[in-house]
C-alpha cells in the first residue's frame, strides 16, 4: 500500500494544519502502515514550542502515529467512509527530540480488535533511531 497525501485526504477527515502524515509508504490494509511526517520549521506548533529551540510536540507525535494506524485501518472496504476515534494511550515513551529537518518514520501495527475497539502498537523514528512509542486503544466508527 502506498499512498500520497491527496489519497490520505479520501480516507482521513484531518486537514490543515492537523494533517500529520505526508505519504504512506507501506502497510497491508487492517493489519499495519508505515509511513512519513517530513518535519519542517514551518509549521505552526514550533511559534510556541520552543521559540529558539524547536521541539516536535510529543502529543502531534502520537497524534501522526495514529494517524498512521488509522489508515492501516480504515483502508478496509468494510471501514471506508468510517472515523477511528482515539481510545486511549498506553505506555508512551519519547526517547529523542524531533526537530525541523527530520523525517518521521511512523508505524502502527494493529495488533488486536474486538468488534469496534481495537489496540495499535505505535513506533516513530528518525533516522531508524526510536524517537517515539506507544499502544494506542482506537474505536471505529460510522461518520
Amino acid at each position: 500500500m502506498q499512498l500520497n497525501s491527496n489519497e490520505i485526504a479520501e480516507i482521513l477527515p484531518h486537514r490543515y494544519p492537523f494533517a500529520l502524515v505526508d505519504r504512506i509508504v507501506d502497510g497491508e490494509p487492517g493489519v499495519w502502515a508505515k509511513g512519513i511526517k517530513c518535519v519542517s520549521a514551518n509549521e505552526p506548533a514550533f511559534c510556541g514550542h520552543f521559540p529558539g529551540k524547536h521541539v516536535m510536540p510529543g502529543v502531534l507525535i502520537i497524534e501522526a502515529l495514529a494517524q498512521v494506524g488509522a489508515v492501516a485501518a480504515l483502508s478496509l472496504p468494510a471501514n471506508r467512509g468510517k472515523l477511528a476515534i482515539f481510545g486511549g494511550i498506553k505506555n508512551a515513551r519519547f526517547r529523542r527530540q524531533v526537530i525541523p529537518g527530520d523525517v518521521l518514520e511512523l508505524e502502527t501495527r494493529l495488533v488486536r480488535q474486538k468488534g469496534p475497539v481495537g489496540i495499535g502498537s505505535a513506533v516513530a523514528k528518525v533516522n531508524g533511531e526510536v524517537a517515539a512509542d506507544a499502544e494506542l486503544t482506537f474505536v471505529i466508527t460510522d461518520n
